[in-house]
């Protein structure tokens, strides 16, 4: 796993929990990219938010057949996020969005 995107979350997480309320639990799941194609953005929302929050990933990406622990820790009771990926400019994938209750799941994998 590449330290640079554990960094990154770590940094993100500790940035959100900052500025959230103390009795919010982390959403922890792992994200697994099972295309053939390398996931260069990831953004996360909760459900009702308008606008997408900062790319988890920064300057790293999410290589084909890589999985990562993404830790949601903004302060915020929720469950439900909207999820977007964004794929490299020579994928053949377009970008992709989802929403998911994180409280219920550990995983979750994009796939083709």
């Amino acid at each position: 796993m590449n330290r640079k995107i554990i960094a990154a979350v770590s940094v993100l997480a500790a940035l959100f929990a900052s500025a959230g309320t103390s009795s919010a639990e982390d959403l922890v799941f792992t994200l697994k990219n099972t295309t053939n194609s390398t996931l260069e953005r990831f953004h996360t929302s909760p459900v009702g938010v308008n606008d997408w929050e900062d790319d988890v990933f920064g300057d790293d990406v999410l290589e084909p057949g890589e999985s990562i622990e993404i830790t949601i820790a903004d302060g915020r009771t929720v469950c439900e996020y909207d999820m977007r990926f964004e794929f490299s400019e020579d994928s053949d994938l377009d970008t992709t969005e989802d929403s998911q209750n994180l409280c219920e799941m550990g995983s979750y994998e994009i796939h083709e």
